[in-house]
């Protein structure tokens, strides 16, 4: 069978189990809706934030930045991975105690204001957003491939699925479907770099294989630096940015995975503070499965493309080079006439144009896997994209019915009534993230980056003060996260968007202007610092927090069994 059929087959076989077990955990309450009754098992719980956070960004896009900057690829690794970490030892179990189950809940409580309980719901729908829109970007370039559509209307077909199973399962449907999507994307992970892996090195192992010996008895990466130094790219094993910047970025990373709203409450969908902290170490161990394969998979279709596109006549190359040049995200311009692939550093001699976010799920296609392998990784990379957005559209609902309409504006509403603008605001958040699925400002890793900028700039100064210093009060937060949120509303918007200085063609030419050297990826640090210092400052010249809340901050902090999460 075609690699179309196959396609077909595994979308359809993967899709009909999503839709299935939504119908089955169909939310009938607002805590169902929200937390999955609070009854989950920790490494049910474990498996579902592993899928949650292996977003697009880590299935189709991370391999891809690794795969094209080396060494400075490491850092989206490092970044977030050690983020996850800090989640899980410094801020789950706590978030956990105080009982609220949304960032805007607990900074609305935490600080006792509803000023600070909206510039959280605005932070988290800024966040949520940005991240979202590199999910759906993810849906449009796989659909775009191997079901041979636009990638508008791939994003179009991802909305409708996200829309069905979000909306009708709420958390409860999502937390057991993202045990059945983990479990296709990381097969699908898998399958196809265990096999380059044996066939590139005879080891079965990829982590261990690409830093093998290859058939010509190179190892691996040497022959990757190699290639890059024929072409006039850098050593792929040492990087071209600066320690500052990949200090910032991985920081920024770290700090934006543990104050993202969507991780932090798949932690209230287990029964106890104790089930947090399995959960958190089973997460951990489903995620490092595939972290640990990346770079792995990089370095396979570094190596691969380079060997089979470079210097080969074009019309020689094979069938998988002319089916990702329909999707416009590879291309071949022939600017000497002879008929001949020039790709190399030089950007006025090279030829060839190739999204960075084509490399995992066209790795198989240039190994020359079978159509069935090939097939599955558009279906893994489906789940990636699909269980994050899910995640992600539950937060911004949650944000607005919960947050907004039953903590601020409605009070009185009744159980049913906020169950239906949850519903409600998740199918809005979906129609506003196809928009900008449709029309992305820049590949999805980057985007991905910027909404954990966003998160370190805005939340984790509230949430770790809020946690940790009791002498930490309103105005402190709300004057540190409108700051912080704001520098770095500014400084991406300038530098990744030129908004500012002439638009998107200006922006290459704005690097020389990064303050301190750092780019838009790596700022949410800077914005970050200035949060906690603004925030500490202010908070030491007003008024401190009621005796109660004070009581509170010294009380999560003893370990100690603590009740269900509660939706109200």
């Amino acid at each position: 069978m075609g690699i179309l059929t196959w396609t077909w087959i595994l979308v359809g076989i993967t899709f009909a189990l999503y839709i299935g077990i939504a119908i089955w955990a169909r939310a009938g309450s607002s805590k169902e809706f929200y937390v999955a009754g609070g009854g989950v098992h920790p490494i049910v719980n474990g498996m579902a934030t592993a899928a949650d956070w292996m977003s697009a960004a880590s299935f189709i896009s991370l391999a891809g930045i690794v795969s094209f900057g080396g060494y400075d690829g490491s850092v989206y690794l490092m970044g977030w991975t050690g983020g996850y970490v800090l989640l899980a030892l410094l801020l789950a179990p706590y978030l956990r105690k105080f009982g609220k189950f949304t960032v805007p809940d607990f900074i609305g409580d935490r600080y006792y204001s509803n000023i600070a309980r909206i510039v959280a719901v605005i932070a988290a729908l800024i966040v949520s957003f940005t991240y979202v829109a590199g999910q759906m970007r993810g849906v449009g370039i796989v659909f775009s491939r191997y079901l041979e559509v636009e990638i508008d209307t791939g994003v179009y077909i991802g909305m409708g699925i996200v829309l069905f199973y979000a909306v009708l399962g709420g958390m409860k449907g999502i937390t057991y479907t993202q045990v059945a999507q983990y479990c296709v994307l990381i097969f699908a992970f898998m399958v196809p770099a265990i096999f380059i892996s044996i066939q590139m090195t005879g080891n079965p192992i990829p982590q261990l294989g690409f830093g093998g010996v290859g058939e010509d008895g190179v190892y691996l990466l040497d022959k990757l630096d190699g290639l890059h130094k024929e072409l006039g790219f850098s050593e792929y094993t040492t990087g071209g940015k600066s320690m500052i910047d990949v200090f910032a970025i991985t920081l920024a990373l770290m700090a934006g995975t543990a104050g993202l709203p969507h991780v932090i409450v798949r932690f209230f969908t287990v029964p106890k503070v104790k089930d947090a902290r399995k959960s958190a170490g089973w997460a951990l161990l489903f995620i490092a499965i595939m972290y640990t394969t990346v770079p792995a998979v990089a370095v396979f279709a570094r190596v691969n493309l380079i060997e089979t596109v470079s210097n080969e006549n074009y019309a020689d190359l094979p069938e998988w080079f002319g089916n990702w040049e329909k999707t416009g995200l590879l291309g071949f311009e022939d600017k000497n006439n002879d008929g001949v692939v020039q790709y190399v550093a030089d950007k006025s001699t090279n030829e060839l144009t190739i999204d960075r976010d084509i490399m995992v799920l066209a790795n198989p296609e240039i190994a020359k896997l079978p159509n069935w392998v090939i097939a599955l990784v558009g279906a893994g990379g489906l789940a990636a994209a699909l269980s994050t957005a899910a995640g992600l559209l539950l937060v911004i609902a949650s944000s607005i019915s919960h947050d907004l309409f039953k903590k601020i504006l409605m009070p009185k509403i009744s159980e049913k009534g906020e169950l239906i603008a949850a519903r409600l605001a998740a199918a809005v958040a979906v129609v506003i993230a196809g928009y900008f699925g449709i029309n992305p400002p820049g590949f999805v890793a980057a985007v991905v980056a910027l909404a954990f900028g966003l998160a370190a700039a805005s939340f984790f100064p509230a949430i770790v003060l809020g946690i940790f210093d009791k002498r930490m009060n309103k105005e402190g937060a709300i004057a540190g996260m409108v700051i912080g949120l704001g520098l770095m509303l500014f400084y991406m918007l300038k530098f990744k968007f030129g908004i500012f200085d002439g638009g998107k063609e200006a922006v290459a030419g704005l690097k020389s202007s990064w303050w301190f050297g750092i780019s838009p990826e790596g700022f949410g640090t800077i914005a970050m610092f200035v949060n906690f210092i603004f925030s500490v400052i202010i908070s030491r010249m007003t008024p401190a927090p009621p005796e109660n809340v004070q009581e509170i901050v010294e009380n999560i902090r003893i370990p100690s069994g603590a009740g269900e999460a509660s939706a109200h």
